[in-house]
Formats: C-alpha cells, sequence, structure tokens
C-alpha cells in the first residue's frame, strides 16, 4: 500500500483545460465512488479548486493506481488519455507527501500563500469523509496537511507572498496604460514602475496617476487588489458584486463606491483599469458587454486584469481596438521561475521537516501489524502448550496453576520483549521495513511488505 497523487493544475495546464477539469460539488461523491471501486485505489480523496484538479489515492500497487486515477481524470475531462497524459504529473508517498504540504501551505497556488486553499482542503478531506471514500491512511495523512498548513500562516509570513501576483498584475497594467514598457522610462520622467519580476516590489506611488478603476468581485484578491490600487495612486474606485453588502463594506475599507453587476457596461465606459476576480464559473465580461463599452470610449484604452480561474474575462475581446487583456497565464509566464523570498523558503524548510517526521511514524506504523502478528502468534503457542501442560499435570489447585501459568507467559512476554521493542525503533529509520521483513520471515508470518518512505527535494515538487 502507497500514497499516489495524480492530477493537473496551473502550472501544467491551460486555463481551458483547467476549466474543463474541475469537479463540481454535486459531482464529487460519484468521482470518489468510481474511483474506490476499482481494483487498486484503497482510499481517495478528490481537491478540485478553480487552480487545480487532483486526486490523493491509496493505493494497493503504483502502476495500477495510477492507471486507474488517470482514466478517471481523462474521463472527467472528456479528453483522450493520450492527449492528458502531457498536462498531468504523479507523485508517490514522499513525494506526494510534500505536495499535498505544500498545496495546504500556500506554496502550489496561482496566489502564493493564500490561506483559501487550506478551507478548499478542508473541505476535500471531509467530502471523503461523508462518502466512506476515506480510511486511516488519508485520514492521518490529511488531519497532517491541515497542521502543517496552519503551521505555515501562524509561523511565517507567507500570506503577505501572495501579494507579488496581483502587485505585478497592476504595474503591468500600469505600464500599458502609460505605453511605456515594464522597465522603460515614464512619459512624466518619474521613476519606472518596478520589475514585475521581483517579488515583494514597492509600487511607487502615483503608479496609476488617478486613473478611474473598477473592481469585479469583492472577495480575498479582490480586497487585496484593492488595496494595492489604492497604494498605487488610483482615481475613483468602483466595486461592482453579486452581492451588494460585501462591496458596500469594502467600498466603505477603500474609500471608493459599489455597485451591482446590472450596469457593468456604464462602468466599464468610465474605468481605465478593470480588476475583476470572482468565483463565477461562466464569463462575468462576455464579448458584448466589453464591446459595448468599448464604443462609448471613443479610443480611450482599456486594460482587463483578469486574475479569476475560471476566467472571468472573454478571451475574444482581445481582437476588439484598444483593449488589451491580462490574465493569469500572462502573469504565470511573466513569474516563471520567481519565488516569494524568505518567507517562501521558511515554508519549505518546514515541510521539508514535517515529511521526514510523516514518514517516520508511517514507518513505525507499518511494522505494527507484523508485531501484533508476532504477539498474538506467540499467546496461541503459549497458550496450547499450557492447555496440554495442565493436562498431564492433573487437577491442581488454582492457585499453584495461576503461578504456573503466569511464569509461561511472562517467559513468553520478555523473549519478545526486546525484538519487538527494538524492530518498532528500527522501523522509523528509512529502510526500517527490512527489520519487519526479518521478522516475518523468521517467525513465518503473514506477508506484507508495503512500499518504504523516501525524503525527497522539496525543490523538485511543484
Amino acid at each position: 500500500m502507497s500514497v499516489l497523487v495524480v492530477g493537473l493544475n496551473h502550472r501544467t495546464a491551460p486555463t481551458a483545460l483547467l476549466e474543463r477539469s474541475a469537479v463540481g460539488t454535486d459531482d464529487v461523491p460519484k468521482v470518489l465512488h468510481d474511483l474506490v471501486s476499482g481494483a487498486y485505489v484503497v482510499e481517495a480523496v478528490l481537491l478540485s479548486t478553480c487552480n487545480r484538479t487532483e486526486v490523493y489515492a491509496e493505493v494497493e500497487t503504483f502502476h495500477g493506481g495510477v492507471t486507474e486515477v488517470s482514466d478517471q481524470l481523462a474521463r472527467i475531462s472528456g479528453l483522450a488519455l493520450d492527449d492528458l497524459t502531457a498536462h498531468l504529473y504523479v507523485h508517490h508517498e514522499a513525494r506526494a507527501v510534500a505536495h499535498l504540504f505544500s498545496v495546504a501551505s500556500g506554496l502550489d497556488s496561482m496566489l502564493v500563500g493564500e490561506s483559501q486553499i487550506l478551507g478548499q482542503v478542508r473541505a476535500a478531506f471531509r467530502a471523503s469523509q461523508a462518502e466512506g471514500g476515506i480510511g486511516r491512511s488519508l485520514t492521518t495523512l490529511f488531519q497532517t496537511a491541515l497542521r502543517v498548513g496552519k503551521r505555515a500562516h501562524s509561523e511565517t509570513g507567507i500570506d503577505a507572498a501572495g501579494s507579488s501576483i496581483v502587485s505585478v498584475g497592476i504595474q503591468l497594467a500600469a505600464a500599458t496604460l502609460t505605453g511605456n514598457q515594464l522597465t522603460g522610462e515614464r512619459a512624466d520622467g518619474d521613476q519606472p514602475p518596478a520589475d514585475p519580476t521581483t517579488f515583494g516590489g514597492t509600487l511607487p506611488a502615483g503608479l496609476l496617476a488617478d486613473r478611474p478603476v473598477l473592481l469585479i468581485g469583492a472577495g480575498a484578491v479582490g480586497a487585496l487588489a484593492g488595496a494595492i490600487v489604492r497604494r498605487a495612486g488610483g482615481g475613483d474606485l468602483v466595486i461592482a458584486n453579486r452581492g451588494a453588502a460585501r462591496a458596500e463594506r469594502l467600498a466603505d475599507t477603500l474609500n471608493g463606491r459599489a455597485t451591482g453587476l446590472a450596469g457593468l457596461v456604464d462602468e466599464l465606459e468610465l474605468a481605465d483599469l478593470v480588476v475583476s476576480s470572482t468565483g463565477a464559473t461562466g464569463l462575468v465580461l462576455p464579448y458584448e458587454v466589453i464591446a459595448a463599452a468599448s464604443e462609448r470610449r471613443a479610443g480611450r484604452p482599456l486594460v482587463l486584469l483578469d486574475l479569476a480561474l475560471p476566467r472571468d474575462v472573454d478571451p475574444a475581446v482581445r481582437d476588439l481596438p484598444g483593449v488589451t487583456v491580462i490574465d493569469l497565464e500572462t502573469l504565470r509566464e511573466l513569474l516563471e521561475g520567481q519565488q516569494a523570498g524568505r518567507d517562501v523558503e521558511a515554508v519549505r524548510t518546514m515541510i521539508s521537516g514535517e515529511v521526514v517526521t510523516y514518514g517516520d511514524r508511517r514507518r513505525a506504523q507499518r511494522v505494527t501489524p507484523t508485531v501484533v502478528a508476532l504477539r498474538a502468534q506467540a499467546a496461541e503457542v503459549v497458550g496450547d502448550e499450557l492447555a496440554r501442560l495442565r493436562g498431564r499435570l492433573g487437577d491442581l489447585d488454582p492457585k499453584t496453576w495461576a503461578a504456573i501459568e503466569g511464569s509461561v507467559r511472562r517467559v513468553a512476554d520478555k523473549l519478545l520483549h526486546a525484538p519487538t521493542v527494538r524492530v518498532q525503533a528500527l522501523a522509523e529509520a528509512p529502510g526500517g521495513d527490512s527489520y519487519a521483513e526479518a521478522l516475518r520471515e523468521l517467525f513465518g508470518l503473514p506477508r506484507d511488505a508495503p512500499t518504504v518512505v523516501s525524503a525527497p527535494d522539496l525543490r523538485e515538487v511543484p
């Protein structure tokens, strides 16, 4: 038995494929049932968000598990397996554990350090519990991952790292509006915008030069974008959201104006920069809405910063004159290979230690059935011998028999104590399963040889 993760995310798949592969809440039970009904998948958790669709599984064999999970993901996406394979990643044992810990900590998110993913991991875990798709192995793994995620956010500054992608998006939008390259001279002679490939940079106060901004979506990303817009010198700020109360609260915080989604054409006519970050499943800014607003703008440039996944902005609007779309794929290319500094490194170091500790405990747990089987076998032998001894000795008073029985059982316990305690201690080290294997061979116990968990290089785990 071993742990496996097979999936695709924003690093390996285009937005369109992520959208096709997303699994709605109502469909999760069927997918879990199909997974655990296979020959090789024993336990399963399905994590499907706007940035990823992943299956975590406890499997009988590696290759059989990969085949079953990959086939299921192909059915979900509607693609042939050969076409989907190029976008899938597979992690096994310690690498799978490290990947889940990285996901729960926010290291694998498009918005590095965002905390929403921790709640999504918890929801996926509970959904599998509710459907009976999870057992002891993945329960322990996911409980540990949730604890690691909480540690990452409480003991480091990883939360702040996520602002980088929003900052870079706004920098790129500002450069587009002013007609300058990101590292070129500003038309007003001031300092150029900060290099967008550098995480944690501070945006110049006058970067947006009082330009009107429309925020669509009042969630965590929208609030972050609004705060950055204010620090960058944005002008009139309008927050459009489906729920009026949330939009009004954010508008009060940012000294802006709240509105609904019904009058977007009017708001798009006024804004120079639009930042959209809703969680909607369909397009919020379809082609006809942008086209209608563009006709009213009299040639003024409009930049649409789409931070949503699935996307909010219709890709076809790129063909409209004066309209520029900056989406997550654009930003991902800009930020490829970049890190968010010391906080990311601190979380990676934390995860490395947690993976080792988890592996030690898992190996120790794997030897437990062998120890239990050995003690059960010894108890059976002792019981048989005591029965024969009692038959040969005839009637003994209860006190004498109790003394004999206790003495024999203590001898057996003492003989077993040292090897069983020692094998449990040795099992915590890499290669510790070999000692349990030796016990099984020597005493003819039932064979069960799980795969050894090895320590991964966290830099190689996405």
